[in-house]
């Protein structure tokens, strides 16, 4: 097993391999603007530094969100590219479940919050670092904070809204390492992953004017 992981879902550009055993080189950048310009090096330096080729990899595992379009797609698009250029399975695993697995928490539950932008948070509560009590979710951190009093959190999100996540931990964003060490422990168990397909949880920024309208030629 060579697992190679990647997620673009937060403001981290994240890269990682996984022999089936460890994490044998990873990468990580946080630039919320430069998801495109970041993922494609950041894959070549994980490779260059386990002396390994592309051609070796024998699955692709992508974070799917939640988290905003524009950043969220180039890594699934990037995971479709290689799975189909390699002939290789592609898996999904929410980001969120990332973070709750690289959680420094001993026991839940707690909560996992991410920045949505909007003075919004993506989240979930969870059992403990590999089981999710709740669905993916975006609310604003006050309409929440009742159902989550008491818990502590991890995350870029508990970060931002100390009002609402009081005992934040790390880690703040997603890391690759997390995504692959995490999916090589389930399809090892005999679990079925995700499809890579996107939990937007929400509608693009960019959409099509009201009463719009069309002009064609006579």
């Amino acid at each position: 097993m060579l697992l190679l992981a990647l997620d673009t879902a937060t403001p981290a550009v994240t890269v990682a391999l996984h022999d089936g055993t460890a994490v044998i080189a990873s990468s990580s950048q946080v630039d919320a603007r430069r998801h495109g310009e970041l993922l494609l090096p950041a894959v070549d330096r994980v490779l260059a530094e386990a002396g390994v080729g592309l051609d070796a990899v024998t699955g692709i595992v992508t974070g799917i969100g939640p988290g905003p379009y524009t950043g969220l797609r180039v890594g699934l698009m990037t995971a479709d590219t290689f799975g189909l250029a390699l002939g290789v399975p592609v898996h999904g695993l929410c980001t969120l479940d990332g973070l709750a697995y690289a959680a420094d928490i001993e026991k839940g539950p707690f909560v996992v919050a991410t920045d949505a932008r909007r003075k919004e948070v993506y989240w979930a509560v969870y059992e403990d670092s590999r089981t999710r009590r709740t669905d993916p979710a975006v609310d604003r951190p006050a309409d929440i904070a009742e159902r989550i009093a008491g818990l502590p959190a991890v995350g870029a999100g508990a970060l931002l809204y100390p009002d609402t996540f009081p005992v934040a931990h790390q880690p703040e964003h997603v890391s690759a390492a997390a995504l692959a060490s995490l999916a090589a422990e389930k399809l090892a168990a005999g679990e079925e992953l995700p499809a890579p397909r996107p939990l937007y949880l929400r509608r693009p920024d960019a959409q099509v004017p009201k009463n719009y309208k069309v002009v064609t030629p006579k």
